[in-house]
Protein backbone atom coordinates (compact mmCIF):
# COMPACT_ATOMS: atom_id res chain seq x y z
CA UNK A 1 0.00 0.00 0.00
CA UNK A 2 3.06 2.34 1.14
CA UNK A 3 4.39 1.40 -2.26
CA UNK A 4 1.51 2.58 -4.21
CA UNK A 5 0.87 6.13 -2.11
CA UNK A 6 4.70 6.60 -3.01
CA UNK A 7 4.35 6.37 -6.94
CA UNK A 8 1.00 8.22 -7.33
CA UNK A 9 2.88 11.14 -5.21
CA UNK A 10 5.43 10.55 -7.08
CA UNK A 11 3.50 10.51 -10.69
CA UNK A 12 1.36 13.43 -9.44
CA UNK A 13 4.87 15.57 -8.38
CA UNK A 14 5.85 14.79 -11.94
CA UNK A 15 2.90 16.37 -13.69
CA UNK A 16 2.77 19.35 -11.63
CA UNK A 17 6.33 20.03 -12.66
CA UNK A 18 6.02 19.62 -16.26
CA UNK A 19 2.50 21.73 -16.36
CA UNK A 20 4.75 24.56 -14.40
CA UNK A 21 7.75 24.05 -17.11
CA UNK A 22 5.34 24.05 -19.92
CA UNK A 23 3.50 27.03 -19.06
CA UNK A 24 6.63 29.07 -17.55
CA UNK A 25 5.33 29.28 -14.33
CA UNK A 26 1.87 30.43 -15.13
CA UNK A 27 -0.55 27.38 -14.97
CA UNK A 28 -3.58 29.34 -15.75
CA UNK A 29 -2.63 30.15 -19.20
CA UNK A 30 -4.08 25.86 -19.84
CA UNK A 31 -7.18 27.36 -19.36
CA UNK A 32 -7.19 29.32 -22.69
CA UNK A 33 -4.81 27.12 -24.49
CA UNK A 34 -7.70 24.41 -23.63
CA UNK A 35 -10.15 26.57 -25.37
CA UNK A 36 -8.57 27.39 -28.09
CA UNK A 37 -7.80 23.30 -28.32
CA UNK A 38 -11.52 22.98 -28.34
CA UNK A 39 -12.09 25.33 -31.00
CA UNK A 40 -9.51 23.80 -33.37
CA UNK A 41 -11.15 19.91 -32.58
CA UNK A 42 -14.61 21.29 -33.57
CA UNK A 43 -14.15 22.83 -36.75
CA UNK A 44 -11.88 19.44 -37.76
CA UNK A 45 -13.90 17.02 -35.59
CA UNK A 46 -14.66 15.20 -39.37
CA UNK A 47 -11.44 14.74 -40.06
CA UNK A 48 -10.49 13.23 -36.37
CA UNK A 49 -13.77 11.10 -36.70
CA UNK A 50 -12.04 9.55 -39.92
CA UNK A 51 -8.53 9.23 -38.48
CA UNK A 52 -9.33 7.86 -35.39
CA UNK A 53 -11.32 4.99 -37.34
CA UNK A 54 -8.08 4.34 -38.98
CA UNK A 55 -6.11 4.07 -36.20
CA UNK A 56 -8.74 1.56 -34.70
CA UNK A 57 -8.78 -0.64 -37.93
CA UNK A 58 -4.90 -0.83 -37.99
CA UNK A 59 -4.91 -1.99 -34.06
CA UNK A 60 -7.90 -4.08 -34.62
CA UNK A 61 -5.79 -5.92 -37.48
CA UNK A 62 -2.49 -5.85 -35.66
CA UNK A 63 -4.55 -7.97 -33.17
CA UNK A 64 -6.10 -10.37 -35.01
CA UNK A 65 -2.99 -10.87 -37.42
CA UNK A 66 -0.40 -10.57 -35.08
CA UNK A 67 -1.74 -11.54 -31.27
CA UNK A 68 -4.55 -13.54 -31.10
CA UNK A 69 -3.29 -16.59 -33.02
CA UNK A 70 -1.19 -16.67 -30.10
CA UNK A 71 -3.82 -15.92 -27.26
CA UNK A 72 -4.25 -19.22 -25.12
CA UNK A 73 -2.08 -21.54 -27.06
CA UNK A 74 1.22 -23.62 -26.75
CA UNK A 75 4.52 -22.70 -26.84
CA UNK A 76 6.03 -22.13 -30.40
CA UNK A 77 7.71 -25.18 -31.45
CA UNK A 78 10.67 -25.83 -33.87
CA UNK A 79 7.76 -27.06 -36.50
CA UNK A 80 4.77 -25.05 -36.77
CA UNK A 81 2.74 -28.42 -36.19
CA UNK A 82 -1.28 -28.11 -35.28
CA UNK A 83 -2.57 -31.18 -33.73
CA UNK A 84 -6.00 -30.23 -35.23
CA UNK A 85 -4.77 -30.39 -38.62
CA UNK A 86 -3.69 -33.93 -38.69
CA UNK A 87 -5.36 -35.49 -35.09
CA UNK A 88 -8.81 -33.76 -35.77
CA UNK A 89 -9.02 -32.91 -40.19
CA UNK A 90 -7.27 -35.82 -41.22
CA UNK A 91 -7.80 -38.37 -38.57
CA UNK A 92 -5.04 -39.21 -38.23
CA UNK A 93 -4.80 -41.98 -34.90
CA UNK A 94 -2.44 -40.73 -32.28
CA UNK A 95 -0.67 -44.14 -32.21
CA UNK A 96 0.60 -43.28 -35.98
CA UNK A 97 3.44 -40.49 -34.76
CA UNK A 98 3.66 -41.81 -30.98
CA UNK A 99 4.36 -45.09 -31.67
CA UNK A 100 5.24 -46.01 -28.21
CA UNK A 101 2.04 -45.58 -26.43
CA UNK A 102 0.38 -48.68 -26.66
CA UNK A 103 3.22 -50.56 -25.64
CA UNK A 104 5.49 -48.72 -23.43
CA UNK A 105 5.56 -46.29 -20.36
CA UNK A 106 5.94 -43.81 -22.72
CA UNK A 107 4.32 -42.75 -26.05
CA UNK A 108 7.09 -41.60 -27.89
CA UNK A 109 8.43 -38.51 -29.82
CA UNK A 110 7.74 -38.88 -33.43
CA UNK A 111 10.99 -39.03 -35.34
CA UNK A 112 12.04 -36.68 -38.06
CA UNK A 113 12.06 -39.79 -40.64
CA UNK A 114 8.07 -40.65 -39.01
CA UNK A 115 7.40 -36.79 -40.94
CA UNK A 116 9.20 -37.25 -44.09
CA UNK A 117 6.94 -40.63 -44.49
CA UNK A 118 4.35 -38.11 -45.20
CA UNK A 119 5.82 -35.36 -46.52
CA UNK A 120 8.09 -36.49 -48.86
CA UNK A 121 5.80 -36.48 -51.10
CA UNK A 122 2.73 -33.93 -49.47
CA UNK A 123 3.49 -30.37 -49.90
CA UNK A 124 7.16 -31.29 -49.57
CA UNK A 125 8.36 -27.64 -50.18
CA UNK A 126 6.60 -26.14 -47.63
CA UNK A 127 8.84 -23.74 -45.39
CA UNK A 128 7.80 -25.69 -42.21
CA UNK A 129 8.63 -29.17 -44.15
CA UNK A 130 11.68 -27.76 -45.33
CA UNK A 131 12.96 -27.77 -42.25
CA UNK A 132 12.32 -30.93 -41.33
CA UNK A 133 14.50 -31.97 -43.84
CA UNK A 134 16.90 -30.10 -42.39
CA UNK A 135 16.75 -31.76 -39.49
CA UNK A 136 17.13 -35.15 -41.21
CA UNK A 137 19.78 -34.12 -43.54
CA UNK A 138 21.81 -33.24 -41.11
CA UNK A 139 21.09 -36.17 -38.37
CA UNK A 140 19.51 -33.69 -35.63
CA UNK A 141 16.22 -34.69 -33.82
CA UNK A 142 13.38 -32.28 -34.03
CA UNK A 143 13.85 -29.89 -31.06
CA UNK A 144 10.16 -30.32 -29.63
CA UNK A 145 9.16 -28.55 -26.64
CA UNK A 146 7.60 -30.54 -23.51
CA UNK A 147 4.18 -29.57 -23.59
CA UNK A 148 2.73 -32.37 -20.38
CA UNK A 149 4.68 -32.56 -17.51
CA UNK A 150 4.05 -35.45 -14.56
CA UNK A 151 6.33 -35.40 -11.44
CA UNK A 152 9.18 -37.19 -11.40
CA UNK A 153 8.78 -38.96 -8.69
CA UNK A 154 5.43 -40.69 -10.50
CA UNK A 155 5.47 -43.34 -12.98
CA UNK A 156 2.80 -42.84 -15.56
CA UNK A 157 2.34 -45.85 -17.89
CA UNK A 158 0.93 -45.13 -20.99
CA UNK A 159 0.81 -48.57 -22.35
CA UNK A 160 -1.46 -49.65 -19.12
CA UNK A 161 -4.08 -46.78 -20.08
CA UNK A 162 -4.16 -47.24 -22.97
CA UNK A 163 -4.97 -51.26 -23.30
CA UNK A 164 -7.75 -50.14 -20.68
CA UNK A 165 -8.99 -48.58 -23.23
CA UNK A 166 -8.77 -45.01 -22.16
CA UNK A 167 -8.80 -42.21 -24.57
CA UNK A 168 -5.98 -40.23 -25.38
CA UNK A 169 -8.35 -37.17 -24.79
CA UNK A 170 -9.29 -38.48 -21.09
CA UNK A 171 -5.93 -36.89 -19.49
CA UNK A 172 -4.93 -34.66 -23.12
CA UNK A 173 -8.05 -32.79 -23.53
CA UNK A 174 -9.13 -31.80 -27.17
CA UNK A 175 -6.38 -32.41 -29.03
CA UNK A 176 -8.00 -32.78 -32.23
CA UNK A 177 -9.54 -29.14 -31.36
CA UNK A 178 -5.90 -27.97 -30.98
CA UNK A 179 -3.43 -26.55 -32.87
CA UNK A 180 -0.57 -25.57 -30.38
CA UNK A 181 -0.84 -27.77 -27.24
CA UNK A 182 -0.84 -26.04 -24.00
CA UNK A 183 1.49 -26.37 -21.28
CA UNK A 184 -0.34 -28.75 -18.68
CA UNK A 185 1.21 -29.97 -15.61
CA UNK A 186 -0.72 -32.96 -13.83
CA UNK A 187 -1.16 -33.06 -10.27
CA UNK A 188 -2.14 -35.85 -8.05
CA UNK A 189 -5.77 -34.72 -7.49
CA UNK A 190 -6.69 -35.35 -11.03
CA UNK A 191 -4.99 -39.26 -10.96
CA UNK A 192 -6.81 -39.83 -7.75
CA UNK A 193 -10.27 -38.80 -8.75
CA UNK A 194 -9.90 -40.72 -12.01
CA UNK A 195 -8.82 -44.13 -10.34
CA UNK A 196 -11.63 -43.54 -7.56
CA UNK A 197 -14.04 -43.10 -10.58
CA UNK A 198 -12.75 -46.20 -12.39
CA UNK A 199 -12.58 -48.00 -9.04
CA UNK A 200 -8.69 -48.33 -9.95
CA UNK A 201 -5.69 -49.32 -7.95
CA UNK A 202 -5.01 -46.46 -5.12
CA UNK A 203 -2.24 -47.80 -3.47
CA UNK A 204 0.46 -45.26 -3.56
CA UNK A 205 3.72 -48.23 -4.73
CA UNK A 206 1.20 -50.07 -7.08
CA UNK A 207 0.04 -47.45 -8.61
CA UNK A 208 2.02 -44.70 -9.54
CA UNK A 209 5.10 -44.50 -7.12
CA UNK A 210 7.44 -46.88 -8.25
Amino acid sequence: MEILLLASLTLLTLVILVVLVGTKGNPLTLISHFHSFSAQVKENKIQLVVLSALIILVVLFAYAYYIMPHVNAGPVQPIAFSHRLHAGNKKIDCRFCHSYVDRSVHPGIPAVEKCLYCHSFIIPNHPEIRKEHHYFDTQTPTPWKKVFYVAEHVMFNHERHIKKQFECDACHGDVAGTDRLKRHEFKMGFCVQCHRKEEANLDCWLSCHN
